[in-house]
């Protein structure tokens, strides 16, 4: 992975009307959280609003501060980098391999590591 994390342009998304290149999803900067950048995978209306799957890339040094989703389970899987997660005031070290489960209304932050953190972000039911 570089530094915007583009090492996942190569990767794809297969979903049962057909495959999606990582590379033609536009990575957009989180609305609320500088530093962070997000690329929706697979929208809810791939699913029916089951589930969302959402690439994130957060910034050496940056974070998504503490929040709430009160309506969706959230499951992180870490791809690159490093960082650090709080969920319900338990710290959970990130880095590739470790996944995450954040029940719906836990309060939860994630910080990156100097070399920034990439992870996958699973929402039930879709975010978007």
């Amino acid at each position: 992975m570089n530094e915007n994390g583009s090492g996942f342009d190569e990767g794809c998304c297969v979903l049962p009307g057909g495959t999606i290149r990582f590379a033609d999803i536009p990575e957009k900067p989180h609305p609320a959280f500088a530093g962070v950048f997000l690329r929706c995978l697979v929208p809810g209306r791939e699913t029916g609003g089951t589930l969302s799957v959402h690439l994130v890339r957060v910034a050496p040094g940056c974070r998504l501060d503490a929040h709430v989703h009160e309506g969706q389970w959230e499951v992180h899987k870490v791809a690159a980098g490093s960082g650090v997660a709080v969920i319900d005031g338990r710290e959970a070290a990130y880095r590739p391999g470790v996944t995450a489960v954040i029940p719906k209304g836990a309060r939860h932050e994630v910080r990156a590591g100097d070399q920034g953190l990439v992870l996958y972000a699973e929402f039930v039911p879709a975010l978007v």
